[in-house]
């Protein structure tokens, strides 16, 4: 076993199951998704994609493609966030929060193609 791959896997996966439950509740309900919970979806998938970027080999352009747009995508929610409750101070209110959510959705959607990449990679790899 390389130890280096199960980090490698382990990291894309949290990326995934975090977004995920940032993501799953009520589209426009502030309550169902705490800011806490995008600051951790955000750092673990900055580190995945610092870990995809070793990776010269097409497999893993992609990989580092895919990561690339979940980090642009979560970047923006941060914005929205911190656009929303710093600079214009209207808070989280529906609409805002239905922002937020459908960008980490985004995102959450290039961390599934990054996972059934891996996948793909892993079944494809011959002994």
């Amino acid at each position: 076993m390389n130890p280096e791959k199960v980090v490698f896997g382990f990291f894309i996966v949290l990326a995934l199951t975090l977004n995920f439950g940032f993501f799953v509740g009520e589209l426009d309900n502030p309550d169902h998704h705490h800011v806490f919970e995008l600051f951790a979806v955000v750092v673990v998938n900055l580190i995945a994609t610092i870990l995809k970027l070793g990776d010269r080999s097409q497999m893993g352009a992609v990989l580092l493609a895919t990561s690339l747009v979940a980090i642009l995508q979560l970047i923006a929610a941060t914005l929205v966030w911190t656009a929303a409750v710093y600079i214009t101070e209207t808070g989280l209110t529906p609409a805002v929060t239905a922002s937020i959510v459908s960008l980490s959705g985004g995102a959450m959607l290039a961390n599934v193609v990054s996972v059934i990449l891996l996948i793909l990679e892993t079944v494809m790899l011959r002994r």
